[in-house]
């Protein structure tokens, strides 16, 4: 694909920054630090509200536009315009506080955000070989930019849109942003083969989700703080309709049973996982939300209410409860023998963040060099520490990190891209 148009003959979302000099694509949330990163404590945000709402905001100022003709080729040209994501909202606070962090550009005196003081020192840092570089300087240069050596000014500036997991691989496949993040894999989002998927995008998993399902505090209080397997599937079949339907459980009270959006990730995931299938039925679900955090609200605000969402918007009126699948009970704690933080636990899923395979791309392993730097600020200690256990997800096992590294090392200008 031409650097000008997708294969539908559509302007591609860097001919269109480029023209109009400003973000120009509605709906991207979270402009990643624009906020904080020239205050005095020298990071961006520490953790991004799960609770948020979307906004329409993009930059605060106009992104620098340097494209060449061999944009992402290691070369002087390097396209610095605005790298945009969008997609899942269970993948965005991942992807928006790394953007936060880029778009800070911490410098290494920092510690809280990047680097080490006398007070602190950020996880993950030792194991970069503590460099004495900011923050998104020392990610970029891996890839051929040339460092700016400034607070807030990153080599190429960050931002992530908040909407739905097949909505950001639409997004990717046509074109229109760099990363499509989603919770569901591409082939079920977008009905398409493996074989296909292949061939179209670069599958980046960066981190996991253990999938909870969860109950409003009133259920709890009920004493329902384990579920089956069955029960959870016969409650989202509809074939059970109050809480004193389950096993042990005295408490009258009909089930107000929560399902996100039909086309979302944590919908396709759930299905696949719980029900069987991608296109599962689920005549039992009371109502549907698009994103996360209004699940987390009406789960909040409602009695008797049951839902499946992504484990960083849970919270003391958004319960976890227990799961027992075949006689495994797997428990919303870090420390037990089983628990819905392992990748064990039969509802965990991969958060995915899509890179398009273009025609001037295809060497690079799919990606042109903004997309592998800022990818690659994941796939170690630091971004899986920072950015996904921060956020309540599960870091990848190492032998699963070491592979996601391999994709994005054919871009890198240095032998040796993570330490």
């Amino acid at each position: 694909m031409s650097e000008d148009s997708d294969r539908n003959g559509r302007v591609s979302r860097r001919t269109f920054i480029a023209t109009t000099g400003t973000v120009g694509i509605a709906g991207l949330a979270g402009c990643g630090g624009q906020s904080g990163g020239g205050g005095g404590d020298g990071g961006g945000e520490s953790e991004p509200d799960p609770t948020a709402t979307e906004t329409e905001s993009g930059m605060d100022s106009e992104p620098t536009e340097t494209e060449s003709s061999d944009d992402g080729d290691g070369g002087d040209g390097l396209n610095t315009s605005l790298l945009n994501a969008e997609g899942s909202s269970t993948v965005y606070p991942i992807s928006n506080t790394g953007s936060s962090y880029w778009n800070s550009n911490a410098p290494p005196s920092d510690g809280e955000y990047w680097g080490s003081n006398s007070e602190s020192t950020v996880p993950g840092w030792e194991q970069l070989g503590e460099p004495d570089m900011l923050l998104a300087d020392y990610f970029a240069q891996k890839f051929g930019f040339e460092p700016t050596e400034q607070r807030s000014s990153p080599p190429f500036p960050t931002t992530v849109g908040l909407s739905h997991s097949g909505t950001g691989c639409e997004a990717v496949t046509e074109g229109l942003v760099d990363i499509g993040n989603s919770s569901g894999p591409i082939t079920a989002e977008l009905d398409w083969s493996e074989e296909r998927a292949q061939s179209t995008v670069v599958d980046n998993v960066v981190g996991r989700d253990g999938q909870p399902v969860v109950v409003s505090s009133d259920v709890v209080d009920a004493g329902v703080t384990e579920l089956t397997g069955e029960e959870v599937r016969g409650i989202y079949q509809d074939e059970i309709t109050n809480w004193n339907q389950i096993e042990g459980v005295d408490y009258d009270q009909e089930i107000y049973a929560i399902g996100r959006a039909e086309g979302s990730g944590t919908d396709t995931s759930f299905r696949l996982n719980m029900l069987g299938g991608a296109d599962a039925p689920m005549p039992g679900v009371d109502t549907r939300f698009g994103q996360n955090q209004q699940v987390a609200q009406a789960v909040s605000q409602n009695e008797g209410a049951i839902a499946y969402m992504a484990l960083a918007f849970t919270s003391e009126t958004v319960v976890p409860v227990a799961i027992n699948f075949e006689g495994t009970v797997y428990e919303p704690d870090r420390d037990a023998e089983n628990t819905i933080f392992d990748s064990d636990y039969p509802l965990n899923r991969d958060l995915h963040m899509y890179t398009l395979i273009e025609e001037d791309n295809p060497n690079g392993g799919g990606y042109d060099a903004r997309e592998a730097a800022f990818i690659n600020m994941f796939l170690n200690e630091f971004g899986q520490t920072v950015f996904v256990e921060g956020n309540n997800y599960i870091p990848l096992p190492t032998s699963d990190l070491e592979s996601m590294k391999e994709k994005v090392s054919a871009l890198a200008t240095e032998d040796l891209i993570m330490p």
